[in-house]
């Protein structure tokens, strides 16, 4: 019972932001259970809802041919290197973790506000520097759950189209959320009880996601975007200066 307490309203929350936004169902699912769970129970608990509401995202939108070949290679390097770092969660600091994910939603949060244009790499550059970018970003999702930093960066600064942006980042997050399940499960940190706790954030995510889709023709969404981004990056404060104090 104090399970389903606890994830009704997270999952509700972090889908209304997403069906608003168009993001962060699992940073924002996952840091705000990582407040009353440990780090790998945390991630354990956002793995499915954040499944199902990305597929949609990664299968929708007919640019898949266009963005997969592009990013293949960098997504894949992503799935292993978080299927490797979850596997290794079971010996590392649980608390030290959340300090870490902490500093990653604030390195994003700062990123998405301060909006900088970086600089488009060559295609040449684009091809060897992918794979270790994918690696980075693979390994930080699989310490702490969240696949932010550098991936969304490094998708912004190759200039992806916005469609093709969205659907390679949704089709990134199911292939690394898969990974980490994966890799929780070879190391014991994925029990039942957790994957079954786990399915039951799915309706109210797709309940605050569909309020959320509703709300967004009546907010300026820009606005509600630096307001997230301003909660995220306070919510990293709060989860770095527990951890490391």
């Amino acid at each position: 019972m104090a399970d389903i307490l606890l994830i009704l309203p997270i999952f509700l929350i972090a889908g209304l932001v997403k069906g608003v936004a168009g993001f962060g169902l699992p940073t924002i699912s996952i840091a705000l259970l990582a407040l009353f769970r440990p780090l790998p129970e945390a991630m354990a608990l956002m793995l499915v809802p954040s499944l199902v509401t990305n597929v949609w995202q990664a299968v929708a939108g007919g640019t898949l041919r266009q963005v997969a070949p592009r990013i293949g290679v960098f997504l894949a390097c992503s799935a292993a290197a978080a299927f490797l770092a979850a596997g290794q969660l079971a010996r590392a600091d649980a608390v030290l973790l959340s300090g870490l994910l902490g500093l990653c939603m604030v390195a994003s949060a700062t990123l998405a506000l301060a909006a900088p244009q970086l600089p488009a790499p060559a295609a040449v550059t684009e091809v060897w520097l992918g794979p270790p970018m994918g690696i980075a970003s693979g390994a930080i999702a699989g310490l702490t759950g969240s696949y932010l930093v550098p991936a969304a960066p490094w998708l912004q600064a190759i200039r992806l189209p916005r469609d093709q942006f969205v659907q390679g980042f949704g089709l990134g997050v199911v292939m690394v959320n898969a990974a980490m399940a994966a890799g929780l499960s070879g190391a014991g940190l994925l029990p039942v009880g957790l994957g079954l706790a786990s399915c039951i954030g799915v309706l109210p995510a797709f309940v605050g996601m569909e309020a959320g889709r509703r709300l967004r023709v009546r907010l300026d969404e820009a606005a509600f975007r630096r307001v997230v981004q301003v909660a995220l990056g306070l919510l990293g404060v709060w989860l770095a200066v527990r951890a490391f104090r």
